[in-house]
C-alpha cells in the first residue's frame, strides 16, 4: 500500500512539476540561458551577438560579482596594482544595450528539461528560469586538500574574487606563508606573496614544479630561478597537518603552522592551497548528460543530448589540435580555449556547423619570468633548448618524428609567436637550424 502511495505522489510531483515548467516558459522564457558567468560564458552571450542571434539570453552567476577577468587574481590584483574595476568584462550599459540580462548570485541546484532542449532551471533561493536553450558554462572548482586542520582560518584556496578578496585582507598581518602545489597558481602566487615582502614557502607533491604542464627541462628551469629569486621550493613534500595557534592553552581556530610527514614544522600564517581542479559537472550528470572528466562534447560543442552546450574548463572535448586521432579527447584549462570553444558553441546555437580545431596555447608570469606555451607536448620524442643566459630568455621546442609540435617559451615571446604561427599553418621549424639561439626561428620556417 505503502508503494502505490510513493508513487502517487511522485506522479503528482512530476505533473505539478511539468505544468509549473509549462506555465512558466509561456510566460517569460529566455531564448538561451547561459549557467556560469565566466571568460566562456560572457564570450558565448557575445559571440551570439555579433552571428545576429536575436532571442533574449539570460547570463547567471552564483557570485554576487559581475563577470570579471580572473588571471589577475594571482597576480596584479593580489598585489594591489590593479582595481578591481579594471578586471570587469562589460559595463552593465553593454547587457542592456544587447538585450542580455545579467544575474549575479544565484547558484542552480535543479534543472528541468525537456526533449526539445527547453526547460526550467531552479536556483538555491527558489528562483525559477525557464529557457528554450540551456549552455553550460559553469567552470570548475578548487581541488581541496582534506588534512587535518583543513578548516581552519588562514587555509586559502585562490579560485575566485572571493577567494582573493579573502587572502589580500590577511596578507598585511601575515608573514610567513605556505603555499602548497607547484603549479600556476601556485608559483603565480608565491612570487607576488615573495614580491609584497613575505617570507613563502612552496610544496610540491611531485618531483617537478608544473608536472602537468612542460617538459622537465622548463621545470627544472623555473626550479632554479625561484630558487634564485628567493623561493624556498620543496619537491616530493607534502604536509601532514595544519597546526592552529594556541593561547594559554586553550586552541585557537587559525592557522600557525604546517607540518610536513618528515615531522618539519613551517610557521605559516597564511596557507594557500593550489594543487588543481575538479570541473563542475553536477548540473551535467543530474540532466544525464555523459560525463568523463568534465562534460563530453562533440567537435561543435554540443552535449550528449544534442540539444545543451558545454563551453570551456568544464567541457571535455575532441582534440582541436590538427590531426588529432578520432578518439583523443582533451580538457583545457585555459583563456584560450574558453574564448575560442566559446565561439564554436555560439556557431551551434545559430545552426552552423563549425569544428573545433586550433592550436592551444597558455601562459603564466611569475615575478619577472613570463612563460607562453604553444601547443601541446604530448608524446615527443625530441626537444631542441634554445637558451640565451644574457637577455634572460629560455625556449624548449617539442617534436614529434621530426616535426614540431609544442614550445615553452620563457621571455621569448618572438619563438613563440613562430612557433605558434607555424603550428597553425602546419609548418615545421627544422631541429638543427633551431638549436642556434642566435637564430629567428620565423626565417627557417618551411612547408605551406
Amino acid at each position: 500500500m505503502s508503494t502505490n502511495i510513493v508513487a502517487e505522489q511522485s506522479s503528482a510531483a512530476a505533473a505539478e512539476q511539468s505544468n509549473t515548467a509549462a506555465a512558466l516558459g509561456k510566460q517569460s522564457r529566455t531564448g538561451l540561458l547561459i549557467i556560469g558567468a565566466s571568460q566562456s560564458g560572457v564570450q558565448l552571450a557575445v559571440s551570439l551577438r555579433a552571428l545576429g542571434f536575436a532571442e533574449h539570453i539570460t547570463l547567471l552567476g552564483d557570485e554576487d560579482h559581475r563577470p570579471y577577468q580572473r588571471p589577475a587574481l594571482s597576480k596584479e590584483f593580489l598585489q594591489g596594482t590593479v582595481e578591481s574595476e579594471s578586471l570587469i568584462f562589460r559595463s552593465n550599459e553593454y547587457w542592456a544595450e544587447h538585450n542580455v540580462d545579467l544575474v549575479k548570485g544565484e547558484y542552480i541546484v535543479r534543472i528541468d528539461k525537456e526533449a526539445d532542449g527547453s526547460g526550467v532551471a531552479h536556483s538555491s533561493s527558489g528562483k525559477q528560469f525557464p529557457f528554450k536553450r540551456l549552455a553550460l558554462t559553469v567552470g570548475a572548482r578548487a581541488r581541496k586538500l582534506e588534512i587535518e586542520g583543513a578548516d581552519l582560518d588562514g587555509v586559502l584556496y585562490l579560485r575566485n574574487a572571493d577567494d582573493a578578496l579573502a587572502l589580500k585582507a590577511r596578507v598585511a598581518d601575515a608573514q610567513d606563508v605556505v603555499v602548497i602545489g607547484g603549479g600556476f597558481i601556485g608559483l603565480e602566487a608565491a612570487s607576488s606573496l615573495q614580491k609584497m615582502g613575505k617570507n613563502v614557502t612552496v610544496l610540491e607533491f611531485g618531483p617537478r614544479l608544473v608536472g602537468r604542464a612542460v617538459g622537465e627541462e622548463t621545470a627544472e628551469y623555473f626550479l632554479q630561478a625561484h630558487r634564485a629569486r628567493g623561493l624556498d621550493i620543496r619537491l616530493n613534500t607534502s604536509a601532514a597537518r595544519f597546526i592552529p595557534n594556541a593561547d594559554g592553552g586553550k586552541e585557537q581556530t587559525s592557522v600557525a603552522a604546517v607540518e610536513l610527514k618528515d615531522g618539519t614544522v613551517l610557521p605559516a600564517q597564511i596557507v594557500l592551497i593550489g594543487i588543481g581542479v575538479i570541473p563542475n559537472t553536477g548540473l551535467a550528470e543530474q540532466l544525464g548528460l555523459v560525463v568523463d572528466n568534465g562534460v563530453v562534447v562533440d567537435r561543435f560543442a554540443l552535449a550528449s543530448d544534442g540539444t545543451t552546450v558545454a563551453v570551456g574548463d568544464v567541457a571535455n572535448m575532441p582534440n582541436p589540435v590538427p590531426g588529432s586521432g578520432p578518439g583523443d579527447r582533451i580538457r583545457l584549462e585555459s583563456v584560450n580555449n574558453a574564448i575560442e570553444h566559446a565561439k564554436v558553441a555560439a556557431y551551434s546555437l545559430t545552426g552552423r556547423r563549425e569544428e573545433y580545431a586550433g592550436i592551444p596555447w597558455f601562459w603564466s608570469n611569475q615575478a619577472d619570468l613570463k612563460l607562453q606555451i604553444a601547443g601541446l607536448c604530448n608524446g615527443f620524442d625530441q626537444t631542441v633548448l634554445r637558451r640565451d643566459k644574457e637577455r634572460g630568455k629560455f625556449t624548449v621546442l617539442y617534436y614529434r618524428q621530426g616535426q614540431v609540435i609544442a614550445a615553452d617559451c620563457v621571455n621569448a615571446p618572438l619563438d613563440f609567436m613562430a612557433v605558434k604561427n607555424a603550428l597553425a599553418k602546419g609548418q615545421n621549424i627544422p631541429a638543427g637550424a633551431a638549436a642556434d639561439p642566435a637564430t629567428q626561428l620565423k626565417t627557417i620556417t618551411t612547408g605551406s
